[in-house]
């Protein structure tokens, strides 16, 4: 089934880009960060305070449905953006990400740029600051993280270490130079970062697991991001294959394992999986863009998943979704997972689609434009009853980093263990072989919508094929530098494509 979506309106990002060249002024503002300029780079900050502000930044910028999320699901093959009536038209900012047929001036792109290199400078600006070792360990993990995305996103990351004069342009990383920053920078910053809580409802701020967690995940996508082609031609290699499942087991080390109750991990209970949320932000947007406008609560009749992926699913697969109760407590009649079929009231009484007076009956089938108001399955894994902080990090995503590591590795037999002793947890019948695609496709069923999607198809050369119209050309494998950006940097040059 093809993609067919629409989007919600949002605010477009305005001014310079992060990181660009400085005009002559006298002070130099970025996301709340204020310092002062001189020929010599930026004076030292209050460390406690922009410590805390980054933080607040990591929760916001990643729990808004537009930005860095949207740039990391819209394009893939489990969600859709459908424009209903005026509704998620906003001029085609979905449609275009849903189409793969951005452009530099794409609001979305520019609001990520901007907020990611904005962190990455107020981060180098705290590591300046004269910051306690387990500041700058926080600190090194905080600039690692943004980074990463760029990296992920755009393929090259412009840096300017912070004693450099304000009035240079900043350098740019390439791709292969960036992940070296970011694993000397990771690898640092681990023996001073304190130890994860393993069974609680959140870990807002950095730590070893946090820090295990993204140097798996750059060790797994390596081959991607050393590559000199976007063509999906990538060799990994099993020495990074090691790392990863070195990674891994050091959060498993830790007791980090799966919940047996897979929902638990998006609510307000203690669970085992939690490795990084964010302090600021919330879930809210994650229910408000799918739901319809009369349930309750009422939503922005949003974004939905497709069919397609949607049968990928077993019925005994927990992660397909908890019914919901029905019995006149607080949002019950939301279930969790995916929504389908008629829906009803917290008492159990079957709502209506008050714009098309009929029963609300979400339907399998969606279309991108012209869509009606009940058209699309819905998601919901963070539920308006008791939902908490935003999870960034999770161990069920880097389980099965360890299962692909050991597949890629050549260990199929210890990979597919691996993988069966996951489903057995989420009540999904056992795999008797195991190949790229069911790997790929189990990564899907435990991590739908929660971000990182396209990272995954781009790694398993599926991201040009994969929202239902074939793209030959390879150039939007990677976002295209922001307009602003590439006016003011010259040392920023244009993606291939764009």
């Amino acid at each position: 089934m093809n993609k067919n979506i629409t989007f919600k309106s949002i605010s477009l990002a305005t001014g310079l880009a992060v990181l660009a060249s400085c005009t002559n002024l006298d002070s130099v503002e970025k996301d709340s960060l204020v310092v002062k300029a001189t020929n010599k780079g930026f004076v030292a900050v209050n460390v406690v305070d922009e410590l805390q502000a980054s933080y607040n930044a990591l929760g916001n910028n990643f729990s808004d449905q537009a930005g860095i999320y949207s740039l990391g699901e819209h394009p893939t093959a489990e969600m859709i953006p459908p424009t209903r009536g005026v509704d998620w038209g906003d001029n085609g900012v979905w449609r275009t990400l849903d189409q793969h047929t951005w452009d530099p001036t794409h609001s979305n792109v520019l609001g990520a740029w901007n907020n990611l290199n904005s962190q990455v400078l107020k981060t180098t600006q705290i590591l300046n600051s004269s910051p306690s070792a387990a500041q700058a360990a926080e600190a090194k993990f905080l600039r690692a993280w943004n980074m990463f995305h760029v990296m992920d996103y755009w393929g090259q990351v412009p840096f300017r270490e912070a004693t450099e004069d304000v009035f240079v342009n900043p350098k740019v990383k390439t791709r292969a130079e960036a992940f070296d920053f970011i694993v000397k920078d990771l690898t640092e910053a681990l023996p001073a970062l304190s130890e994860a809580k393993t069974t609680v409802s959140e870990n807002p701020a950095a730590t070893k697991a946090a820090a295990n967690y993204l140097l798996a995940k750059l060790y797994l996508n390596k081959a991607v991001y050393t590559s000199t082609s976007t063509d999906g031609s990538y060799t990994f290699a099993k020495a990074d294959m090691d790392q990863v499942v070195k990674y891994v087991d050091a959060i498993t080390a830790a007791g980090f394992k799966l919940s047996s109750d897979y929902f638990s991990n998006f609510t307000d209970k203690a669970a085992s999986e939690i490795i990084l949320t964010g302090a600021q932000g919330s879930p809210q947007n994650r229910w408000m863009m799918t739901l319809h406008y009369d349930q309750n609560p009422s939503g922005w009749n949003g974004f939905t998943t497709l069919a397609d992926f949607y049968d990928k699913f077993e019925a005994s697969d927990i992660r397909k979704g908890v019914a919901a109760k029905k019995d006149g407590s607080n949002y019950s009649g939301i279930g969790r997972g995916f929504l389908i079929g008629q829906q009803y009231t917290d008492k159990g009484v079957a709502l209506n689609d008050s714009r098309a007076n009929k029963p609300l009956q979400f339907t399998r089938d969606v279309i991108l434009s012209g869509c009606p108001t009940d058209k699309g399955i819905r998601v919901i894994k963070y539920h308006p009853a008791d939902a908490n902080k935003y999870i960034l990090a999770r161990y069920g995503d880097a389980y099965l980093m360890k299962a692909e590591a050991l597949f890629r590795g050549g260990d199929v037999a210890g990979a597919l263990t691996w993988v069966n002793a996951l489903r057995k947890t989420r009540g999904a019948s056992a795999l008797t072989t195991l190949d790229a695609n069911t790997i790929f496709d189990e990564i899907g069923r435990e991590t739908y919508w929660e971000g990182g999607k396209r990272t995954v198809e781009i790694r398993y050369n599926k991201f040009l094929t994969g929202t239902g119209v074939d793209r030959k050309d390879p150039g939007t494998v990677l976002y295209p530098i922001p307009a602003d950006a590439i006016a003011s940097n010259p040392n920023l040059k244009q993606n291939a494509g764009y």
